[in-house]
């Protein structure tokens, strides 16, 4: 196993003749070596790996992130624990991870409340609101009186798996990961994509509908980020296995309690607070690139 971290680099577009050097001067002046090199091409996606003899601190992160990004290409920090054939559960959030849309903002917007809610899930999602709960009640509190059927055209209207979405799911199950879709937004839409895509099992919070119009409320326990995380420890003991077993994927403040301890995290399209915290950032590949850190 190795002593230390290994750095992947990933990008949709073809390497830049100066890209290595550029990786090898930058760690280089920190003192630590490179070695190992790994280069792997296929359509879509360009991979380079090297192991490091020393790990990189977050300020080391930040700025080797910074510098991939003036070559369209994504950082993976691998730690030494990550052992791909130990995983066995893949957790991911919904909105705007596994899917393109916040589904609450664009519910909002066919009652013209979306500049409203929106402020809030951003704010939230960014960690400056802390409490989510309080956060995802005062939003779909707004919601109130507007129509059920509005749910049904935001899925078939605005809602699209976000890019590699499809090809991580069933190819994970197929190298027989537990796929849990874990979120703080809605059984309507959660249930949707279990069908769609295959997952082995969902969680989200229930929109409380009567007369066929939304209520305002929510039903039962809100999942916030303390529930993401209970769900995922509850889904690798029932398994017979532990976190650092599973991979989680998320883009907001409250998915950090669900990555915290995992396997791997992953932060997709994320908030700034999330990529400093996680062990790998896509801003540039698909979903499915986690599969090429399986292999």
């Amino acid at each position: 196993m190795p002593l230390h971290l290994r750095l992947v680099t990933l990008s949709p577009f073809a390497v830049q003749p100066a890209f290595n050097q550029a990786v090898t001067e930058c760690v280089q002046q920190w003192g630590i070596s490179l070695n190992s090199f790994q280069q792997t091409d296929t359509p879509g996606l360009h991979l380079r790996q090297w192991q490091l003899d020393q790990n990189l601190d977050k300020a080391q992160r930040h700025i080797l992130r910074e510098l991939l990004s003036q070559y369209q290409t994504d950082a993976a920090f691998l730690p030494a624990h990550f052992e791909p054939s130990q995983m066995r559960v893949l957790a991911i959030d919904m909105d705007s991870t596994l899917i393109n849309i916040e589904c609450i903002d664009e519910i909002a917007d066919f009652a013209g409340k979306k500049a409203e809610v929106a402020h809030i899930t951003a704010a939230t999602m960014r960690g400056e609101i802390k409490n989510f709960s309080d956060s995802l009640q005062q939003r779909v509190a707004l919601l109130a009186g507007v129509s059920a059927s509005v749910l049904e055209a935001v899925y078939r209207e605005r809602l699209q798996p976000n890019p590699g979405a499809a090809d991580l799911i069933s190819q994970a199950r197929q190298l027989g990961l537990h796929t849990l879709l874990v979120s703080g937004g809605f059984t309507f839409f959660t249930k949707q994509l279990q069908k769609t895509l295959g997952f082995d099992q969902t969680q989200a919070n229930t929109l409380e509908i009567q007369d066929g119009v939304l209520t305002g409320k929510v039903l039962g326990e809100i999942i916030d980020a303390a529930g993401k995380a209970r769900y995922l420890d509850e889904t690798c003991l029932n398994l017979g296995c532990n976190k650092t077993q599973a991979i989680a994927i998320g883009d907001g403040a409250n998915d950090l309690l669900m990555m915290a301890g995992a396997g791997l995290s992953i932060a997709y399209r994320a908030k700034p607070l999330v990529k400093e915290k996680a062990d790998v950032a896509f801003d540039q590949v698909g979903l499915d690139a986690t599969l090429a850190l399986m292999r």
